[in-house]
């Protein structure tokens, strides 16, 4: 029998319908939701408030049937939008770049309530998308933001993102774990949050993430799961502004580690700070002027 969707809620219930098999009914009705917001470009309060009016024509119909036989194969809604929301910017996705997550907007929030009114440079290392460097770019607009990445495919889209957001971001193509980077200005503030997944840590995993999401992004060599963070921080030694800070996103596993990674290269007022769900996930320290 053919699927007659005649209102919102037809439509918001045939999503989570299709999606009961993959996830919870709670995650199936909120990507319904980000589904309708895309359709029909407006906000959840006002799509409840008209989710039981007859919709014209067949023109959404098309488009939810398009939408659900991806996100049916496990393909994260955020790729089969194209877009999602971080930080209030509006980031376009592809599957060359990671899905932002929340912890990376704790990330962002904390370097913008520690540097309000900043006029330094700021280097995001491994931008991906762009999101933590269109963000900061927007909220701390005196200052001037660099991002680095190595692969092309992520810097043109990050490019696309800021100009989306018009934020002022310069674009270097560069491999973070080069000795020499040519081009990298020297700045006040790094921020990165890099590859940092154990290999070990695999089976952990979701597998809409590891069937959909660049795992170059995401993994480290369980043997050496610091080594961007150790690259960033040679880096500091010619790059950052004497008295510059340093933030991370890390793994919950090695907050430790991390201490002590700065505190071999001279870092003072160094922190493993918890996030919303009280796991060690930023760390941040000061270059000794």
């Amino acid at each position: 029998m053919a699927v007659k969707l005649q209102t919102i809620k037809d439509i918001r219930n045939y999503i989570a319908g299709e999606l009961s098999g993959l996830y919870p009914r709670r995650e199936s009705l909120a990507i319904a939701g980000l589904v309708l917001e895309k359709i029909f470009r407006t906000g959840r309060i006002a799509l409840i408030i008209r989710e039981n009016e007859l919709l014209p024509g067949i023109s959404y119909q098309k488009r939810v049937m398009s939408y659900c036989r991806r996100l049916a194969t496990g393909e994260p809604v955020q790729y089969v939008l194209g877009e999602t929301t971080f930080y209030n910017c509006r980031i376009l996705l592809n599957r060359h770049v990671l899905i932002p997550r929340p912890e990376t907007e704790e990330l962002a929030d904390l370097v913008i309530s520690e540097n309000r009114g900043t006029g330094a440079r700021i280097i995001d290392f491994g931008t991906g998308s762009g999101c933590l460097a269109v963000a900061l770019a927007v909220s701390l607009p005196d200052a001037k933001v660099t991002a680095v990445d190595i692969s092309k495919n992520a810097c043109k889209l990050a490019a696309r993102n800021a100009s989306l957001n018009n934020a002022e971001v310069e674009f270097i193509h560069a491999d973070i774990l080069s000795y020499v980077m040519p081009g990298l200005p020297a700045a006040g503030i790094f921020i990165s949050n890099p590859p940092y997944v154990m290999e070990s840590e695999k089976k952990l995993m979701r597998s809409n993430v590891l069937d959909f999401e660049p795992g170059k992004a995401l993994f480290v060599p369980d043997n050496d799961p610091l080594r961007f963070y150790r690259a960033i921080l040679n880096h500091s030694r010619e790059k950052l502004d004497p008295g510059g800070m340093v933030y991370f996103e890390i793994n919950e596993a090695l907050g430790r580690d991390m201490k002590e990674l700065f505190e071999t290269y001279e870092f003072s007022e160094i922190r493993i700070i918890k996030d919303i769900n009280g796991k060690d996930r930023f760390a941040s320290g000061r270059k000794k002027s």
